[in-house]
């Protein structure tokens, strides 16, 4: 017969169930760690790639591009700003080819539909534009003044130096912490805007060169693009 006290008695003890216990814990604690850190890397990854200076980054020469690709090659204008004093950038030097910058550029453009009158459907070469675009810099925003043209221009049609247009326009904002901005008056081809003249004449590649810095953390991005306009009329 066997001794009914010797069987082998199921379940567990204290001890083992106090240890299993603390084991699962410690998974659970680790698990929980694990997902706190994942969740703070990627809370970090959209942050990062969501960040204003990344958006404006990539708003900046869409915008731009958007609107040298269409205005007139021929009635462009690059000014040097001086408070409200929008005055026409030219060569400083004497070599036939010089690059001149300023802290804003004009683009003038056609924002309307073919003539409708005329049998061919033909646009009236023989007007520069209908429509002008002002990209400038203000304090450390990069804007963009959107009117008619010329109404609108600032500097006028055909004067060099005038004050920028603030009736019937649209203002936009694209960039904010604009941080490289010089006086191209003191600092002369060091200004956001800048294009190559030969004989005074601007050859129609427009360059925007500025910086972007995060105010929180100082991290910083350069916007640099060129557009060459194509657009040429009157012909």
């Amino acid at each position: 017969m066997c001794d009914e006290s010797r069987k082998f008695r199921s379940g567990v003890t204290m001890v083992e169930l106090t240890i299993t216990m603390a084991i699962f814990s410690v998974m659970i604690l680790v698990v929980g760690v694990l997902l706190a850190s994942g969740q703070r890397v990627w809370r970090q990854g959209y942050d990062s790639a969501h960040k204003q200076i990344k958006q404006d980054a990539q708003i900046i020469p869409l915008t731009f591009a958007r609107i040298a690709r269409k205005a007139n090659r021929l009635n462009y204008i690059i000014y040097n700003v001086n408070g409200n004093a929008f005055t026409h950038s030219t060569p400083q030097g004497t070599e036939p080819e010089e690059v001149v910058s300023g802290n804003a550029v004009e683009f003038r453009y056609w924002d309307v539909e073919l003539d409708a009158a005329d049998s061919h459907g033909l646009l009236d070469v023989t007007k520069l534009a209908t429509a002008y675009a002002l990209f400038y810099i203000d304090g450390d925003q990069l804007k963009v003044d959107y009117g008619p043209y010329p109404s609108g221009a600032s500097g006028g049609v055909n004067n060099d130096t005038g004050t920028r247009n603030t009736s019937n326009v649209t203002t936009t904002i694209l960039a904010e912490n604009v941080t490289n901005v010089t006086n191209v008056t003191t600092n002369p081809n060091t200004g956001a805007f800048s294009h190559t003249t030969l004989n005074g004449v601007g050859q129609g590649c427009v360059r925007i060169n500025i910086t972007l810095t995060d105010p929180e953390n100082g991290d910083s991005i350069d916007v640099t693009t060129a557009v060459l306009m194509r657009n040429i009329w009157p012909r």
